[in-house]
């Protein structure tokens, strides 16, 4: 009988409306009491490690996720379901792929709908999880994120809409389950690079600052980073990765001082690429990286993975986990 781990973090999925607005209330044992029933053959325990919007976390209560997750999969479960406030679940899923070595499935989970709403869309994403956790096709597949009849592989995948029940998808990837009927399909099985080592007992990760590209943007932002110390920089470039002469000259100021600097773009969809004389091309000469298609948001978590790997030039291991 497979065992997953219901791991409860706070979130819509555990909130209640009031006076001062929705606020997370809702323990672990009460969502799983809203699932009514569970794939046959299935057991589910659960447990409480917070009980807030995703909004309020910092890059240190991500990380104590990651220790709670291993910690969990350091003992009997087959399976992890983690639910997760929507506005940061694309981050904390892909942290926490960018360090699984564990064969067994990873899968965050959340709503849109405050627990107390006339129709709320929770237990429907809740049982949808523990099915796709359960599943022995998700073996392998490493972090999930299950939402609204999909479940997306955590590299990619995007919130896109503030309110809708149908809040996340992959943009030019896809997902790699549909869950009909509680019986998760596989679609496609996603292609995960090794796992990067990372010290769990660190109590955060290096600071890494995303820098918008806009026009008119200058350089002003990129040395307010560098002022404060940050080990790294994202920009979140114009189109397929340009940006204008001010900030090109700021993020070779940057490199030059041994700064690693990540090129991704604002675009939902889509690589980057070095293509445009005085943009991309000068990026690329100044010696920033290139982040294929991902988010500003998870390059941003890689960076600072990579920025922790000791005694590994970060750029250097960035560039190998995208080539994987």
């Amino acid at each position: 009988m497979p065992l997953i781990d219901l791991v409860a973090t706070g979130g819509t999925i555990a909130s209640r409306s009031g006076v001062a607005g929705r606020q997370a209330t809702v323990r672990a044992d009460e969502l799983l009491s809203t699932l009514g029933s569970v794939p046959r053959g299935v057991e589910v325990r659960a447990r409480d490690v917070a009980t807030k919007g995703s909004y309020a976390f910092g890059t240190a209560d991500l990380l104590g996720l990651v220790r709670e997750v291993r910690s969990a999969l350091d003992g009997d479960a087959d399976g992890i379901v983690l639910t997760h406030g929507t506005d940061a679940m694309e981050e904390t899923a892909f942290l926490l792929d960018l360090t699984h070595d564990d064969a067994r499935p990873v899968v965050l989970t959340g709503a849109q709908r405050p627990f107390d709403d006339a129709a709320p869309d929770g237990p429907a994403n809740l049982a949808d999880a523990v099915a796709v956790a359960a599943a022995p096709a998700a073996r392998d597949c490493g972090v999930l994120l299950a939402f609204d009849g999909f479940a997306f592989p955590a590299r990619g995948v995007r919130k896109t809409d503030t309110l809708s029940a149908h809040a996340f998808a992959a943009p030019g990837r896809g997902p790699a389950f549909r869950i009909a009927a509680g019986r998760p399909i596989a679609l496609a099985r996603p292609h995960r690079p090794a796992p990067l080592a990372l010290d769990l007992d660190r109590p955060d990760l290096p600071r890494v600052d995303v820098v918008s590209a806009y026009p008119g943007a200058d350089g002003v932002h990129v040395r307010a980073s560098l002022a404060a110390g940050a080990a790294g920089l994202v920009v979140a470039a114009l189109g397929v990765g340009n940006a204008g002469p001010a900030l090109v000259e700021a993020v070779a100021d940057a490199v030059a001082v041994g700064v690693p600097v990540l090129i991704c773009s604002r675009v939902p969809a889509g690589p980057v690429a070095p293509l445009y004389a005085g943009g991309g091309a000068a990026l690329e000469r100044a010696g920033a990286v290139f982040a294929d298609d991902l988010s500003p948001w998870q390059a941003r978590l890689l960076l600072a993975v990579a920025s922790a790997v000791p005694d590994r030039d970060a750029a250097t291991v960035v560039r190998s986990w995208l080539a994987a």
